[in-house]
């Protein structure tokens, strides 16, 4: 039978010492709500008294009663020059009022000579006094044995001594830690061996985990073999910016068959881990496993023939078990399988047969040739796809724009201004429109011209607006692809441009833009 695991979760900690992860007392609170919900055993608030916000977080979420998870505060062992019942840290974390409270002593021999300075005897009593000091104020108290691979690398014996005056101290769980994150999979064995058979020597009951940090990329890999190897607790945050839970949980619960709270909830592991990107406001790495957007992309056309037979023979498991989705991409690469499956996703009744999927294939190759891009601009391909069948309207015509950017203050910025004439139903529109820059003018005049025809456009907006910079050699001629995502109070949709001209090419994305959005309106009203 598997062992019991417990998931540890640092990201409000750990998490936010990576460069631009930043949350906000409130943002903590959502994500500790959010991190309850997937079931993960314990949540490390951060370091109480290290700042206000930090303190401030630990008085807020006693507020809210989480139905799992138990909220840790984590600091340090005591300043050698403090008795425990006088040292600040060891006051806040009692004050933080958490059931779990997690300290770090140092394991490796040259940081308490260089970090601590103070003798090799002196931080193993501080180890035991701290833990032996919290022990009657938290119900549980875990020991982060810092650097402990490096420590036992360098002077094996002093690291398992300071896991003994751990565990003399009261700590219930010892976690390993690669702080430094240079330690390979393939020495974590023998590490791990050793350790169990040390503390084992005196009939403890003490447990072992395991915190990997990423700066060699082993993090996953590490927590993996060492949970292999008997420990019963892993710690890591979401998204990976040390060890990475959204990688970690899966493979322990759906590849190697250790069951864990958060096990059962993995269908809302994808959307947990965009939670978090949101609240820090970061983007989300679409190439992340598991949970990222194109985890589960395929391009390939025999690719996609295969997974549309059987799924397996290109996915390692199916993304809904982790709460992603199986996307099918539109590129050079595609096949009939393809073309098929993303007429059948707009509903398009598309025979195999039929010869307009061989005139929608060349159509498409020959556009990507020109640099035009289709993966992240589905709508596009919609509308490529069903100009193909002659099923698209032209909800209306350009008849010219022009675009005038002038500078006429040295100390102020350019003023852009677009001039557009459109053929709408017959009816000749002129109009014109400022804007910041060339493009917003362009698109602001665009609206304006078409808003009094088409009053819900008034309710879309542009998203994102990327220009990509085309075989970049030929200087200020090389072609630019622009790809637009706009949204709704109902959905979004990405659209892609292609030219010499950055405004040619923004135009087409705009204008792609805008007849997709009048068409999924011209959809739902009743027929």
């Amino acid at each position: 039978m598997k062992r019991q695991l417990t998931i540890y979760d640092t990201t409000l900690r750990d998490g936010t010492q990576a460069e631009n992860f930043n949350l906000s007392v409130e943002d903590k609170v959502r994500v500790s709500l959010k991190l309850d919900q997937l079931g993960i055993d314990y949540i490390e608030g951060g370091w109480p008294g290290a700042s206000p916000a930090a303190t401030q977080y630990f008085e807020e979420i006693r507020n809210y009663e989480l139905k799992h998870a138990l909220v840790a505060a984590f600091g340090s062992t005591r300043m050698f020059a403090n008795a425990a019942d006088a040292d600040a840290n060891l006051q806040a974390l009692i004050a933080a009022k958490t059931p779990v409270i997690t300290i770090f002593g140092k394991s490796w021999d040259v940081h308490v000579h260089a970090a601590l300075r103070i003798e090799l005897e002196d931080n193993l009593l501080i180890i035991e006094d701290s833990l032996a000091f919290l022990r009657p104020h938290v119900k549980h108290l875990f020991y982060d044995a810092e650097h402990f691979f490096d420590g036992f690398k360098n002077n094996k014996e002093y690291a398992l001594a300071t896991l003994d005056r751990a565990i003399k101290g009261g700590a219930e769980i010892l976690v390993l830690c690669d702080t430094n994150g240079g330690t390979l999979p393939v020495e974590i064995p023998d590490i791990f061996a050793e350790v169990t058979k040390h503390v084992s020597r005196g009939g403890h009951q003490v447990e072992l985990g395991i915190h990997a940090h990423n700066d060699s990329e082993t993090a996953v890999a590490n927590s993996l073999v060492a949970v292999s190897l008997g420990a019963s607790q892993v710690q890591g945050t979401i998204n990976g910016y040390n060890g990475n839970l959204t990688s970690i949980m899966p493979a322990l619960a759906l590849k190697m068959g250790y069951s864990f709270h958060a096990a059962e909830n993995l269908k809302k592991l994808s959307e947990t881990s965009r939670y978090v990107n949101e609240l820090a406001n970061l983007p989300h790495n679409r190439y992340q496993p598991y949970v990222g957007a194109s985890a589960f992309a395929h391009k390939g056309g025999i690719h996609v023939s295969a997974v549309k037979r059987n799924p397996l023979t290109y996915e390692h498991i199916d993304p809904e078990m982790v709460g992603n989705v199986r996307r099918i991409l539109i590129s050079d690469q595609s096949g009939r399988s393809n073309v098929l499956h993303k007429a059948k996703k707009f509903g398009i009744d598309l025979d195999s047969k039929d010869p307009v999927v061989t005139a929608i294939l060349k159509e498409l190759k020959n556009l990507e040739n020109q640099g035009f891009q289709y993966e992240g601009a589905e709508a596009s391909f919609e509308l490529l796809m069903r100009r193909a069948l002659g099923a698209q309207r032209r909800y209306f015509s350009l008849l010219g724009f022009r675009v005038i950017n002038q500078k006429s203050d040295m100390d102020q910025p350019p003023q852009a201004e677009a001039t557009i004439r459109l053929e709408v139903g017959g009816e000749m529109v002129h109009t014109a429109a400022l804007g910041e820059g060339p493009v917003n003018a362009l698109d602001n005049a665009l609206r304006k011209a078409l808003t009094q025809f088409y009053p819900s456009l008034a309710e879309m907006w542009l998203d994102d607006y990327r220009v990509r910079v085309l075989a970049s050699e030929r200087g200020t001629g090389a072609r630019v692809r622009v790809l637009v995502e706009s949204k709704d109070h109902e959905s979004e949709w990405g659209t892609v441009g292609v030219s010499h001209d950055i405004l040619e090419a923004s135009w087409q994305a705009l204008v792609d833009s805008i007849t997709y959005k009048l068409m999924k309106d011209e959809r739902k009203k009743p027929q």
